[in-house]
Parts: C-alpha cells; sequence; structure tokens
C-alpha cells in the first residue's frame, strides 16, 4: 500500500491592509508533489475551511515559465479545489507517514493559530510521523506546544521565510507577526542562507523538515520522500 501524506492548504485568501488576494504558493505546493508523485507516494488534501483553499494569484503568473509548477496548476486542481476540513484528520496520523505544509502568505493569518491544525501537528509528532513545511508554512508550527510543555521549535534548527526576504517583498507591515522572529522566541536556532537561495533543514533523524523559501520546495520534497523511506 502505498504511503501518504497529508497536505495541509492554507483557507486564508485576501489580506485586507494590503488590498491583494493570497493564499498558498504555487511552487511550494507543485515542487514536493513532482518529488513525492514520481515515488508512488498519495497525498491527501485538507484545509481549516475545506472546500477551495485560495491559490496565490501571483504564485501562478511568477512561476508560468516553470514547467512543473505549471503542469501542477494546469492538471492537479482538485488537490487545492476540494480539500477535506482539517478537523477531519484528527485521530488520524496512523494513516500517513507525514504531515507537509507549503507556504504563502496564507497560513500566516489562519494555520498559526487554528486549533485543531495545532493539535493535528502535536498528534503527528507524538505518533512519530514526519512533519515538514516550506517558506511560511511554518507558521503553523509556531504554538504547538508538546504534552510535557515544551514548544515543539525548541531545541531545533528551524529556518522559514526570512525578515529579509519578508521586507524585500515590501510585505512585513502587512503580517500579522514575524515568522523569523516568532521561532527565535520559540526557542529554536533560526537559519538562513541569501536571499531567495534554497536551504533545507533535517531535524530529529529525518522527522522535522523546514525550507526557507519557494526554491527551497524541491528540496523539502525530496527529504520528505527520504524520511518516509522511498
Amino acid at each position: 500500500m502505498a504511503p501518504k501524506v497529508l497536505v495541509v492548504l492554507t483557507s486564508y485568501g485576501f489580506i485586507e491592509s494590503a488590498n491583494r488576494p493570497t493564499g498558498w504558493y504555487l511552487p511550494e505546493f507543485a515542487h514536493p508533489y513532482e518529488v513525492l508523485a514520481a515515488k508512488g507516494i498519495e497525498v491527501v488534501t485538507a484545509s481549516p475551511k475545506g472546500g477551495v483553499a485560495p491559490l496565490d494569484p501571483r504564485s501562478i503568473e511568477n512561476y508560468k515559465s516553470d514547467a512543473s509548477a505549471s503542469s501542477f496548476y494546469q492538471t492537479k486542481s482538485a488537490l487545492w479545489e476540494r480539500t477535506a476540513r482539517v478537523s477531519s484528520f484528527r485521530g488520524r496520523a496512523g494513516e500517513f507517514a507525514a504531515l507537509f505544509y507549503p507556504g504563502g502568505y496564507g497560513p500566516m493569518f489562519d494555520l498559526a493559530t487554528d486549533e485543531d491544525s495545532i493539535a493535528l501537528v502535536a498528534e503527528f509528532v507524538a505518533a512519530g510521523k514526519v512533519v515538514a513545511a516550506v517558506c511560511h508554512g511554518p507558521a503553523a508550527f509556531t504554538n504547538v506546544v508538546l504534552p510535557g510543555g515544551k514548544h515543539l521549535l525548541s531545541g531545533k534548527e528551524v529556518t522559514c521565510y526570512s525578515n529579509v526576504e519578508e521586507d524585500s517583498g515590501g510585505m512585513s507591515v502587512h503580517m500579522p507577526f514575524s515568522l523569523e522572529d516568532r521561532i527565535r522566541e520559540a526557542g529554536a536556532t533560526y537559519k538562513m542562507v541569501e536571499q531567495m537561495s534554497p536551504l533545507v533543514l533535517v531535524q530529529d533523524g529525518g522527522k522535522f523538515i523546514t525550507g526557507q523559501n519557494p526554491a527551497s520546495s524541491k528540496g523539502v520534497g525530496e527529504a520528505l520522500a527520504k524520511a518516509i523511506g522511498v
């Protein structure tokens, strides 16, 4: 039976202060999906609200010349248009090999504080499953506290979309918090490389994976596949 990965997408689709649509970021799902699908891994999708998980339209435009992202966008829309509610997966970590959070600005506004998502991450960690995220996806980890009271990120080397990258895109002022700062505050050692260069960090013997930015997406997929053992 093929291993399964649960991918959690944002349901947040519009940033009022910036007056612009947002959501999840195309290559951050497309590139890992290409890696995982090629290895026979089944991908199941969820979002806080279920149904259509909004795709950031700027990511479609920015990656229109990327063959992998374009093909994914044109052929795999059911993955983000028919998501199940995150709440429906609580208590089901045993069915999956891994849990993965793509980024985009959306997760900063909903997945960071979504109670079902927070519980889901804790359940997967407790079950010894692989947990991964890329770019703004690690926002989903910022409020996860483990049963003993220790923060999930405490003591780990973690990366995410950096303050430098956020500032260069002009979006820092529109974010509810600084993801880099929040990760540091949780007791993690934050790591980064030059903006828009790839960085993938693997911790806990392959059980915890983070990627810095869109350029890190394929590497996160490869690390996921390796950790799953395929």
